[in-house]
């Protein structure tokens, strides 16, 4: 009686606004239509309705601006993210972390034998990857800051209380009074101090990323990468692609959306594991049947690789591409050191083109170190450990010296064509990387410097003419960056289909062979996830009813499958709900709520969902709970409001 009563009296619960502004066009006009199955009117509709080049889910772009947002928010330390949306179109190889696998012993078993090793590693960037946000990191910098941010008209702040960290966000109305106020505990830090601080927050089995983070070169707390083109407030997700990357074990669930295993970090930090493999068969040799030899037969020596081999482990974390594509059945924690990358993760890039050169220094270490006169001089034997020593980082103060020790290993003193006494009034002196691997702002990140690997002569050498070649017969359209040497075959068409997928967010050009990979996959694979997906996305380029229906049956497969991609929930609602198919429509919304418990979007279109039912009290209900996980979301939180001031008008006598 009481949702009955509240519609009696023309209380609008959910307003218009609650309509994703991103919903393609194709759904609005399913919807504005009244498109039910059987109308040939809604089918005529349909034919009218312009579509953009790609709806192909709701939150299409959206979504991929969002997940390479993601990539670079937590980059602060060294090893940096992949860019990758950690959606592998296939499902898990098993249902724990291989970095759970009793293989490994953890860093501080390592320290026992190589603690000198140990001692100077973590002294390092990578060694400092990640830490507890407890009192020893709040003694390194200032944990008081507050910031007002004019296009968001939110108001941020970070505080210390008995050795705890946190941050708020809160808005407040023009007479001073607040409006919402979201308080949450710092658990991890995420970074050296390179650049700057992440920071991770918790809720139940879920990481989150913060707003705020602290950047070195400001000295002082900013909006965290990203945050500058969304309103996120607490709820982005840390992804597995990310974290992999800055933590030396951490236990993402593959497709989780955000969720980790019990404990999330079984290591902090990047540690020796990470670079020598599993460390459990050394110390048994060591134990058992001790001998150098033995002894070095048991662990991976990266020295030891192939240069390829040893900076396929760096390349793992420093290059990034338009694509970044876990193979069949493969997780991160899947590589070993000493093993090819590829046969974990492929990356892809755009071919280079001389119009546009890349510019952009961000995660481009192994590519533009392959692209340097000194990579090709040395006949490709030239690697990352030629000049870094993973143990050790020399100080900011000590670093030109110690690497123009290093470029003298090849290069003549005399190899230098500016004198001597010119090189020496530079400060510092005579600082090789200073002229030929400068530091540059990155683009993508405000407050933020890395170092350019082409090791160029001049700020003006060109690309050299390798760069634009770099293709293959059989991947005209790709370049396949870490495929092994010699490799002819293209990769499978699976890893393939996934790379179009991700590339084709920030290259549209590649939606044609998206489509036409899919259509070629169907009859091998009708029950793949992302096959699935593409065809829905294909289905609905056809304006029609019959395409609806089809992206419908494709996205229905899909779910049924396990996908637990939150755009395939979205848009498979939208659809059922402009065809007509409400309860469906809610059927499917809850289920994704079920397995994406913090994603906004599935709890508005929920509420409306019921609401079109004139289920009242379920609506209010669903905006209740999402307004206590969403505090910052203004739609949200009026709408919240609106079912308040309904009960209370409709309690009145």
């Amino acid at each position: 009686m009481w949702h009955r009563s509240v519609e009696e009296q023309g209380f609008a619960i959910i307003p218009a606004v609650l309509e994703d502004k991103h919903v393609s066009r194709l759904v609005q006009g399913l919807a504005s239509a009244g498109m039910r199955r059987g109308k040939p009117g809604a089918r005529h509709a349909l034919k009218h309705i312009s579509l953009r080049p790609c709806p192909e889910f709701a939150l299409f772009w959206h979504r991929a601006i969002l997940v390479f947002l993601t990539t670079v928010a937590l980059w602060f330390v060294l090893p940096p993210p992949s860019q990758s949306q950690n959606r592998s179109p296939f499902p898990q190889a098993s249902a724990k972390s291989s970095y759970f696998s009793s293989d490994y012993v953890g860093s501080r078993t390592c320290a026992t034998c190589h603690r000198q090793i140990y001692e100077t590693y973590s002294q390092t960037d990578m060694g400092r990857s990640m830490s507890k946000a407890d009192a020893a990191f709040l003694a390194r910098i200032s944990t008081s800051a507050s910031l007002f941010d004019h296009r968001l008209n939110r108001h941020f702040e970070t505080s210390a209380s008995n050795g705890n960290l946190y941050q708020s966000e809160y808005e407040t109305a023009q007479d001073g009074t607040e409006i919402f106020r979201n308080t949450q505990k710092i658990d991890w830090i995420v970074g050296s101090g390179a650049n700057g601080f992440g920071a991770i927050t918790r809720s139940g089995d879920y990481l989150f990323e913060a707003p705020l983070s602290f950047y070195s070169n400001l000295k002082a707390w900013a909006l965290s990468p990203g945050y500058e083109f969304g309103d996120y407030g607490f709820s982005r997700p840390i992804l597995p692609g990310c974290v992999a990357c800055h933590s030396g074990r951490p236990q993402p669930v593959l497709e989780g959306n955000g969720r980790f295993r019990e404990p999330p970090f079984l290591e902090l930090a990047v540690g020796c594991e990470n670079c020598h493999g599993p460390g459990a068969t050394h110390i048994d040799t060591i134990r058992t049947n001790f001998s150098a030899q033995n002894a070095r037969a048991s662990i991976v020596n990266p020295a030891k690789l192939t240069p390829w081999l040893a900076d396929n482990i760096c390349m793992r974390c420093h290059q990034t591409g338009q694509a970044r594509v876990l193979r069949p059945g493969k997780d991160y924690s899947d590589f070993r050191p000493g093993m090819a990358l590829d046969e974990i993760l492929g990356i892809f890039l755009v071919p280079l083109s001389r119009e546009s050169p890349p510019q952009d220094d961000l995660l481009q270490h192994d590519l533009f170190m392959r692209l340097s006169r000194c990579y090709r001089g040395s006949g490709a034997r030239l690697s990352c450990m030629s000049c870094h020593d993973p143990h050790l980082q020399p100080t900011k103060e000590k670093a030109p010296a110690y690497f123009r020790e290093k470029c003298l290993s090849c290069h003549p003193e005399g190899s230098c064509p500016v004198p001597l006494r010119v090189r020496r009034q530079n400060n510092p002196p005579d600082n090789c990387i200073g002229c030929h691997m400068p530091k540059r702002d990155i683009k993508t990140i405000s407050h933020s410097i890395l170092t350019n690997h082409r090791i160029i002569s001049d700020a003006k050498e060109p690309f050299p003419d390798e760069a634009f070649r770099m293709t293959t017969p059989e991947l005209s359209d790709l370049v396949h960056l870490n495929a092994p040497p010699g490799k002819q075959k293209p990769p499978d068409p699976l890893t393939l289909l996934e790379a179009y997928r991700q590339t084709m967010s920030s290259h549209p050009e590649y939606r044609e062979q998206y489509w036409s990979l899919a259509r070629q996959l169907e009859p091998r694979e009708p029950e793949n996830i992302s096959v699935l997906e593409a065809l829905a996305d294909l289905s609905l380029q056809k304006k029609s009813w019959e395409g609806a229906t089809e992206a419908i049956r494709y996205l229905d497969l899909a779910r049924n499958r396990g996908s637990t991609n939150p755009a395939d929930f979205e848009l498979l609602g939208r659809l059922l709900a402009a065809t007509g198919e409400q309860p469906k429509a809610i059927d499917v919304l809850r289920e994704g709520l079920r397995l994406i418990p913090y994603d906004a979007e599935l709890y508005r279109l929920l509420a409306k969902s019921y609401q079109s039912q004139s289920n009242t009290r379920e609506a209010c209900e669903v905006l209740a709970h999402a307004n206590r996980l969403f505090p910052q979301d203004s739609v949200i939180r009026d709408s919240t409001r609106a079912c308040a001031s309904a009960a209370s008008s409709n309690s009145q006598p």
